[in-house]
């Protein structure tokens, strides 16, 4: 069983920053691939960004392409997701996600997870 803790989010103003975090409660972290997905109200689930077990190869949204850094320490047990240059359209509940399997590829969807956090609230204010 993996535990996932999300923390960072809250208000920001439109073109303002926040820094995501997950932190995962298991010793084998580096087997896992890592994702963030948001889900904002009355809208679908969608990814956001996702990092391979390696932090070797990544995939961004094409929405949050170069605004937006995933990156991860193995050593903590923790993925990030740096969010600058933020806006309304961005507001949405935000979790990550763990995958368990060195894949070459991290996934973009979010059935093929295996466990989530409860999810950490960004608003951002126009």
């Amino acid at each position: 069983q993996v535990q996932l803790v999300e923390s960072g989010g809250g208000l920001v103003q439109a073109g303002g920053s926040l820094r995501l975090s997950c932190a995962a409660s298991v010793r084998t972290f580096s087997l896992y691939a890592m994702g963030w997905f948001r889900q904002a109200a009355g809208k679908e689930r969608e990814v956001v960004a996702a990092i391979s077990w390696s932090g070797g190869r990544t995939y961004y949204a094409e929405s949050v392409k170069g605004r937006f850094t995933i990156s991860r320490d193995n050593d903590k047990n923790t993925v990030y997701l740096q969010m600058n240059s933020l806006n309304p359209e961005d507001a949405a509940v935000y979790s990550c996600g763990a995958k368990y399997g060195r894949s070459l590829n991290p996934s973009r969807i979010a059935d093929e997870y295996d466990y989530w956090g409860q999810g950490t609230q960004v608003t951002v204010s126009s």
